[in-house]
C-alpha cells in the first residue's frame, strides 16, 4: 500500500528504480545509490519490462507507484517508455515520486496520473542549488498532476516549507508535510509538533502508514 503523500492508503503495486542525483543524509533507500555503503551491483539488477509488469499487477491494484532513487534519471531510456506505455494499457494509474529536480517529458506527463514531488530542505545535507530546482519545480507544477511532499522533523522545517512554496508559487492546498523516521516511534513522536505547523500554514499532513505497520522492512 502507499504509505504517505495524496494517495495514503491505497494498495499499490511498487516499482523501485536505482540511481539518485541528490544524497540525503537520513534517505532510507541508500541501498538504490550509494556505492560507499552498498554494493550496488548485487542490489540493482536490469529488469526486462515484460517481467517487471506482471509481477507488479500481481494482487490487481489499482495504482502502481515508480519510485526510487530518482526516476526521472531514466525517462529517456527505452526502457522506461514501454513501462508507462504497459500500465497505461493495463488501466492503472502511475504515480511517479521524484524528488523534483527533474522536470518531466511530454511523454512522461501524458502517461503519468499524478507526481509525488518531494522537494529536499536543508537539513537533507545537500546545497540548496542541487536540491531546489525552481524550473523544474515549476515544469511539475505546471502539469496540474503534482502534489508536493516535504520530509520535515520540526516546526522549523514547516517554516522552511512556507518559504520555498511561497517564492514558487506552489498553493498550500497542493502541500504535504510528513515527518522523517523510519521508526514507528519516530515517526508518532514527530507528527504533533508537526501537525500543529502545517495547520497553521493550510498544508496537509501525511504520516508514513508503512512505517507504523512495517518499520523500516525492504519491500513494504
Amino acid at each position: 500500500m502507499q504509505g504517505e503523500g495524496p494517495s495514503l492508503g491505497r494498495r499499490a503495486g511498487f516499482v523501485r528504480l536505482g540511481g539518485c542525483n541528490l544524497h540525503c543524509t537520513w534517505c532510507d533507500t541508500p541501498y538504490t545509490w550509494n556505492a560507499a555503503r552498498h554494493n550496488l551491483r548485487a542490489e540493482l539488477t536490469r529488469t526486462a519490462v515484460a517481467e517487471i509488469v506482471p509481477r507488479v499487477l500481481r494482487g490487481n491494484p489499482e495504482l502502481v507507484v515508480i519510485t526510487g532513487g530518482e526516476p526521472l534519471l531514466h525517462q529517456r531510456q527505452p526502457g522506461w517508455t514501454s513501462l508507462l506505455s504497459a500500465l497505461t494499457a493495463a488501466g492503472v494509474e502511475v504515480e511517479v515520486e521524484t524528488n523534483g529536480t527533474l522536470a518531466p517529458t511530454s511523454g512522461t506527463t501524458a502517461a503519468v496520473t499524478r507526481f509525488n514531488v518531494s522537494p529536499k530542505l536543508a537539513h537533507a545535507g545537500d546545497p540548496e542549488a542541487a536540491r531546489i530546482r525552481p524550473a523544474a519545480l515549476q515544469s511539475l507544477l505546471s502539469t496540474g498532476k503534482a502534489g508536493f511532499k516535504f520530509v520535515c522533523a520540526t516546526a522549523d522545517d514547516v517554516a522552511e516549507v512556507s518559504r520555498i512554496a511561497g517564492r514558487l508559487g506552489i498553493p498550500p492546498t497542493a502541500v504535504w508535510v510528513m515527518p522523517e523516521g523510519t521508526t514507528a516511534g519516530r515517526v508518532t513522536a514527530r507528527l504533533p509538533v508537526l501537525a500543529e505547523a502545517a495547520i497553521a500554514a493550510g498544508f496537509n499532513l501525511t504520516t508514513r502508514l508503512h512505517v507504523h505497520v512495517w518499520g523500516d522492512e525492504r519491500a513494504r
